[in-house]
Formats: structure tokens, sequence, C-alpha cells
């Protein structure tokens, strides 16, 4: 009888061992090590941060740090690493990360300690907030203003909870993608959008009629923008946030291609010009994050 339990006890953790489970345990850059494949998560509508062109190509600004995260991941493997993309809507995020599914999600992500509680983060490489869009001339501020008006945002975004904490009362209508709440707020069916303030800016700048609606100026929340990771993978994480610093560093210091990557978005003649306001803002971001980080020697670029 007890060898019976002992065999049937054996055989219990022989399957837990090599269950399908262990390898979802398994780290980032083991899998990658094995495969040549980083897969990443980003958006396909956070214009100039992550969208898909008129081709289809997922591209932007956080796909181009992707890039330069998967040429430090081919660096610490000594191997060639694939990059595969992969366009998630924000509320899949988490879970596609949780299950394996992706092993890093940088679109336009924003740190939050309810989400620290099931993933991690690298260091912070961008900037952002959450501000309201509403016709020129909307009488809508602070949160009191925002009592039984209806308000547009993304599910699953810090925007929704940015709201939803500085005003109950407000009627939060959630929208499947940016797309389709840009139109809702141009057919009247809502009095604002919430959503993060770069991409509202950008909006304004390049669409067609942009200039009949206002960013209203009351700061819902200010977050850092992050990639996402899965938890337990300090290796990893290191390799990230090496390839960001790195990247930051040498804009700073007016490096290139450093300064030709960020200007191609953000620069005066770049996809999306930043106000000053906004451009300030990025780069306060980077000098805290850098300032908390050892320097990077200038061999490194």
């Amino acid at each position: 009888m007890h060898r019976k339990l002992a065999l049937l006890s054996l055989g219990t953790l022989l399957t837990l061992f090599f269950s399908p489970r262990l390898v979802l345990a398994s780290t980032v850059l083991e899998k990658v090590a094995k495969t040549g494949v980083l897969t990443a998560g980003t958006s396909k509508d956070a214009y100039p941060f992550a969208f898909a062109d008129k081709q289809g190509q997922l591209t932007g600004y956080s796909v181009e740090m992707l890039q330069l995260i998967n040429q430090q991941v081919e660096k610490t493997l000594k191997r060639p690493v694939t990059l595969q993309l992969v366009a998630l809507p924000p509320q899949e995020r988490i879970p596609k990360l949780l299950k394996g599914e992706v092993d890093i999600v940088c679109d336009f992500s924003s740190f939050t300690w309810q989400r620290e509680a099931e993933i991690d983060f690298s260091v912070s490489y961008g900037t952002t907030g959450t501000r309201l869009l509403a016709k020129r001339g909307s009488a809508l501020e602070g949160p009191d203003s925002l009592v039984g008006k209806r308000i547009g945002t993304l599910p699953g975004t810090t925007n929704e909870s940015a709201i939803r904490k500085a005003q109950p009362q407000a009627q939060l209508v959630l929208f499947n993608d940016r797309a389709e709440a840009y139109t809702a707020l141009q057919q009247g069916k809502i009095d604002a959008f919430a959503s993060d303030d770069i991409l509202l800016e950008q909006w304004v700048q390049n669409t067609p009629g942009g200039q009949d609606y206002q960013i209203i100026s009351y700061p819902y929340s200010t977050e850092g923008v992050a990639c996402m990771l899965p938890e337990n993978n300090s290796k990893f994480q290191d390799t990230v946030n090496y390839a960001l610093i790195r990247f930051m560093q040498g804009f700073l210091t007016k490096k290139q291609p450093y300064v030709e990557t960020f200007d191609r978005w953000f620069g005066p003649q770049g996809a999306s010009p930043l106000t000053l306001e906004l451009r300030n803002l990025m780069l306060e971001n980077m000098r805290l994050a850098i300032d908390s980080h050892e320097e990077l020697p200038d061999s490194s670029f």
C-alpha cells in the first residue's frame, strides 16, 4: 500500500514537472533562447507611439523601442532573434502576458499599483496624462463639471480609472478602440473623450476639422509610459532597461541615431510634433529615469 502511494506521488510529481504549466514558468530569456523569437504586444491605434500604417504594418515610437530591446536581447543571448509584433487592445495586454502568449508589451502603457500586483514594468521612457477632448467652447473642466456627462474612454486603461476616481457620477461610455470613440465625439454621442494627452494632441493636429475641438487643460492624471513585463524575469527586465536607458542617455547627450529616432516622431518636422510643454515633460522624464541608474559608459553607444 505504502509502495503504491509512493509510486503514485512520484508519478504525480513527474506529471507536474513535465506539464505545459512549467513551460509557462520558464523565463522569457530561456524561452527566446530556445525559439529565437521575442513576441511583443503593442497597439494598432496609439499614434504616434504604436499604430498600424497604411500597409497594415505596426510601427511607431514604442515599436522602435521594441526593436532596440530586441537588439539588446540578441547581444545578451549571443544569437539572432526575430521580433514578432502582435496588436493587442488594452484589456488583453495583462492577460496575454500572464498566459505567456506575449513576452513583453510596449505601446502606451502606464504604471499603476494595481497592474504592478500582476506584472512588472520597465523604466519609464515617456510621459503621459489623462485629459479630455471636447468640442471647442465646451464648459467641461474639473471633476464637478463631469456629473451626468457622457465621457468616452477605452476599457482597461488608466484613463478609465482616472475618470471613475475623479467623478463617480460621470456616465462612462466604453469603446473598442480610439477611432470609434473619436467618431462618437464628432457625432455628438458623447460629451468628451478621455485619453492620453499626447494622443489627443496628435488627433487635433492631424485630423480634418480637428481644430474644432480642444483638449481640456485640467489634468486628471500624470503617468510615466513604460513596457509591461512578466513577473520574476529580472534578467530580462535588466536587458529591457539597459536598452531603454541607453537610448535615453544617447538622446540627451545628442548622439545619433538616438536624436534621429526621437525627432522622427516628436521633432518639429516629425510625425507628431510635441508642444513645448509636452516636450519638456518627456525630457524631464528621461532625466529622472537616467538619474535613478548608473550612467552608462560612452563605449556602450
